[in-house]
């Protein structure tokens, strides 16, 4: 089941989608309080025509998109997570995942501009698989803590490059704002294990610049849960962004950003394609 958030009945809600229908289920914080069971109720209403018009079901067209992101959750990222993209920037393989934080406020969707933050020649690409906590995870070991990935999507951690060079920490250039946009949730029945390999391409007005596989990651996402579980709690609906291959701008000669009027896509195998033009840097204002 594909699942996106929608502006609905004066909040955020999340909403089942089923190729243009749009099934509104739950406000985000109910949803994500019991997603397994919104998940039966999405299929019941995907498999049941008369029962998705009781339910008003709506055109995808018809409504506005937002990140199915609680404001509380966590979205942490991890950097250097494929080898070939470590090597690509020649950074030894880490003994442990490299791990920096993301705030919702820079979480996007679809077709929403991102835009070029002052100061910066342009943004980075970083296309990559989002993972979706689906319940509370504390001190759990790696074998335990795979069942707890609710599902996945498309992610692209557009990056500003000068401001994550300022300093050893990089949380100033990733949270530029609506650089963090987001695709559908798949659920994880229709996705399997990321072990067994997704392609990651990333295009940048239709050339082709990145071309990975998730075989290639260093550390699997039930590793990377379990540790991250034994210092803090993971709650349901936190994210977990995985790492990008190798092919970004900046260790290019000579670097390529991306600037405004660019088109990035993210198609990512059973997640579809995330799409993000790039914008001005007067599109802050709507922050």
């Amino acid at each position: 089941m594909q699942y996106i958030g929608i502006n609905h009945d004066g909040g955020t809600w999340v909403a089942a989608l089923n190729g243009p229908t749009v099934f509104p289920l739950a406000p985000a914080t109910n949803f994500w309080a019991d997603a397994s069971g919104w998940q039966e109720k999405a299929l019941a209403l995907a498999a049941d025509s008369e029962t998705a018009q009781d339910e008003s079901a709506l055109d995808r067209s018809q409504v506005i998109e937002v990140p199915l992101v609680l404001p509380s959750a966590r979205v942490i990222c991890v950097g250097l997570n494929y080898r070939a993209h470590a090597a690509e920037g020649s950074f030894a393989v880490p003994e442990y995942p490299t791990l920096f934080g993301r705030w919702t406020a820079s979480l996007s969707v679809g077709r929403v501009p991102a835009p070029v933050p002052g100061g910066e020649a342009g943004l980075d690409w970083e296309g990559e698989v989002a993972a979706y906590i689906g319940r509370r995870v504390e001190s759990e070991d790696e074998v335990t803590a795979a069942d707890a990935v609710f599902g996945y999507s498309t992610f692209n951690d557009l990056t500003a490059r000068r401001a994550q060079k300022l300093t050893a920490q990089w949380t100033l250039g990733k949270n530029g704002d609506f650089t963090g946009p987001l695709g559908p949730l798949v659920s994880r029945d229709e996705v399997g294990d990321l072990r067994d390999g997704l392609q990651v391409r990333t295009r940048v007005n239709g050339t082709e610049v990145q071309n990975g596989n998730t075989r290639d990651m260093i550390f699997s996402v039930p590793a990377i849960i379990s540790l991250i579980s034994q210092t803090f709690t993971l709650h349901p609906g936190d994210v977990i962004a995985t790492g990008t291959p190798d092919g970004v701008g900046y260790v290019r000669t000579p670097p390529w950003l991306l600037r405004a009027g660019d088109i990035v896509e993210v198609e990512i195998d059973r997640l579809g394609t995330l799409v993000t033009p790039i914008g001005e840097p007067s599109l802050r204002a709507r922050a």
